[in-house]
């Protein structure tokens, strides 16, 4: 087998690039508590890197009222915690190595960009990625394959030519139905 040339890195976000578990919990912990619900870290935990709505479905709420407050308090909150947020170093630095070296780079996540740009200004890194899709750029969450799908579209890259680096099942396999090959991350990576 030959050898491809990699153009274009993408990284999933949360988890992947950055450990987010926790500031996350915390705010939606928070914003549950002031609709007057509550959030285990168990429940969360089995829901973590869900988009929004299928998050919601899966603690069964259903009122929109109630499902509109908590993501507007989940965001508001949010910043709160953000020194809960750990960098990935090693990913990091090879990411920055690439684009230095001319390659283009991506984060590719089911979280809402706004949230994205807000950690990645926090962490100093909004500078190294060419492009940014969050959860509202696509219709369909991972595993769907469309957001890195759009990403390849974006900068008219084939597949063989990208690497993604994902930590989730649901992440794996968008990168898969989408044809690019792609490296799993786990807490090894962080350098613990």
């Amino acid at each position: 087998m030959r050898g491809q040339n990699i153009k274009l890195l993408i990284t999933d976000f949360d988890g992947t690039l950055v450990k987010t578990f926790r500031a996350n919990y915390l705010a939606y912990q928070k914003a549950f508590n002031e609709c007057g619900l509550s959030l285990t870290e168990e429940a969360y935990y089995k829901c973590f890197g869900y988009r929004f709505e299928r998050f919601m479905e899966v603690m069964e709420i259903k009122n929109k009222t109630i499902v509109d407050s908590i993501r507007e308090k989940k965001a508001r909150f949010y910043h709160e915690f953000f020194s809960e947020l750990q960098l990935n170093e090693p990913l990091y630095g090879f990411i920055k190595s690439f684009k230095c070296s001319g390659g283009k780079t991506a984060i590719a996540s089911t979280a809402r960009r706004k949230n994205l740009t807000n950690a990645l200004e926090y962490l100093h890194l909004l500078e190294s990625f060419d492009l940014i899709l969050g959860g509202e750029d696509v219709n369909e969450g991972k595993p769907s394959p469309e957001i890195y799908l759009n990403v390849l579209k974006h900068f008219e890259c084939e597949p063989q030519n990208a690497l993604v680096f994902e930590d989730s099942f649901v992440g794996i396999e968008a990168a898969q139905r989408a044809g690019v090959n792609y490296v799993a991350i786990n807490s090894h990576f962080y350098g613990n």
